[in-house]
């Protein structure tokens, strides 16, 4: 067993600044891939790209909780000091991650055709969407086993390996979409093609950078991939993880759809103002990933003072980023706003929800943050249970609240449910914690 390393802010902030400037990355590749095919001169091809890129980031984010469930299972593994257990779990979530993507490559055909059916295009944007799509989607195999990756090194505190691997993936897309599409005229497949390279070389890269993985306890981990035990667990956790992103996924859908309701200038004011949202879960998942890392540790080395104190350090940061974010949207919103839209209806519109959107970091930052010591702790049964406890109060919001307040029952039953995600998970943890063995 391993002496559990002490947890300050300096460790605290070193995990989670990487992740912070690494989630930048990821607006920023859309928006080359757009600005890209823009230079073509024609809206089809952008349509294509934007249809096709939704399209199969929702077959891959099915898949996303090995991101997690890795984080927190080789967390306590790094913590309790055995290597071939953490090398073990690295390989057993590649390997998951390998054959989910090659399913998904192999069954393109009927996912495709349901794909277009549920999101109708014009026959001139479908064509070029599944060009697009029968290139990339042979990238399915190594963009899931990067979730495996990208946990596995967040799990051991290697945040800035996470950037590099990052940064990486983004450069290299984006220098070859530039050659690809504006030097060589590829076009549409172009673009796809770019990416499939920048995914498999950024599956490359991210093994090398696990590479220590791959050394002494190589031949002890083999030997544990087939362990029922380690399997059994591992399959509990990810599916408790899934059950949870899918009711949380299925909460903002729904808020979408309902939203559409109101007309569409709503509807675009709505979709706007979701990008404050966005901001704040990018910034603020530095410190639960932080939190995942730290307590995963604490649980594997058996030490409760330490497990407390990761807890409450990456708490307060979380808290301290949360207010931080509340005060930039409140001074900055209308500018924010203004530059995400020229549309005047919608700028006004926007306007007159934004307080909803200054109060959503402070209310939703608890359940944020607790969604990394849930995950850290692999205590993903009670996370789960919480989390469609939350859903079936926030269907029960909405019943009450729409047919009263309109837009703004909406945005009161999305706040709410972040706030009690966050009061239940608090109220569980505190009864969770001391019954821990550890």
């Amino acid at each position: 067993m391993a002496e559990a390393r002490p947890v300050t802010h300096g460790r605290v902030l070193k995990i989670a600044v990487p992740i912070v400037l690494s989630n930048v990355t990821v607006p920023l590749l859309g928006a080359v891939d757009t600005g890209v095919v823009g230079q073509m001169g024609l809206a089809v091809p952008i349509g294509a790209v934007g249809l096709g890129a939704i399209i199969l980031t929702s077959f891959y984010w099915i898949f996303s909780f090995l991101r997690m469930g890795t984080s927190g299972l080789a967390a306590q593994a790094h913590g309790a000091g055995d290597a071939a257990e953490r090398t073990a779990v690295l390989l057993r979530a590649v390997l998951i991650g390998f054959l989910a993507g090659s399913l998904i490559a192999l069954m393109q055909g009927p996912l495709f055709l349901l794909a277009f059916r549920l999101a109708p295009a014009s026959p001139e944007v479908e064509a070029l969407a599944r060009s697009y799509l029968e290139l990339r989607i042979w990238g399915a195999p190594a963009t899931i086993a990067l979730y495996a990756v990208t946990g596995w090194m967040i799990a051991l505190e290697r945040t800035k390996r996470v950037l590099v691997l990052n940064l990486w993936i983004t450069g290299v897309n984006v220098l070859l979409d530039l050659w690809f599409v504006l030097s060589l005229g590829l076009g549409v497949p172009g673009v796809a093609l770019a990416t499939l390279i920048a995914e498999w070389s950024g599956l490359g890269l991210g093994l090398w950078l696990c590479r220590d993985a791959f050394g002494p306890a190589l031949e002890a981990a083999k030997a544990r991939l087939s362990d029922g035990a380690a399997l059994r667990r591992m399959a509990a956790v990810n599916s408790d993880i899934m059950i949870r992103s899918v009711a949380l996924q299925g909460s903002f859908t729904t808020f979408l759809f309902l939203g559409a309701s109101f007309g569409d200038v709503t509807l675009a004011a709505n979709q706007v103002l979701l990008q404050f949202l966005q901001i704040t879960a990018y910034a603020l998942d530095g410190f639960a990933f932080a939190a995942e890392a730290l307590v995963g540790q604490a649980v594997g080395a058996r030490s409760r003072p330490v497990l407390r104190r990761a807890v409450r350090l990456t708490l307060q940061w979380g808290i301290a980023g949360s207010i931080g974010l509340s005060l930039a949207f409140g001074i900055y919103g209308p500018a924010i706003i203004d530059l995400m839209t020229t549309a005047p209806d919608v700028r006004a519109a926007a306007r007159i929800y934004l307080w909803w959107l200054v109060a959503a970091p402070l209310l939703g930052v608890t359940g944020w943050m607790y969604d990394g010591v849930f995950i850290g702790a692999t205590a993903t049964r009670e996370m789960r249970n919480a989390m469609l406890l939350c859903v079936a109060n926030y269907a029960v919001a909405l019943a009450l609240l729409l047919p009263t307040l309109g837009n703004h029952g909406l945005w009161a039953a999305l706040m709410l449910l972040n706030a009690t995600r966050g009061m239940v998970l608090a109220r569980i943890w505190a009864r969770k914690e001391p019954t821990l063995t550890i």
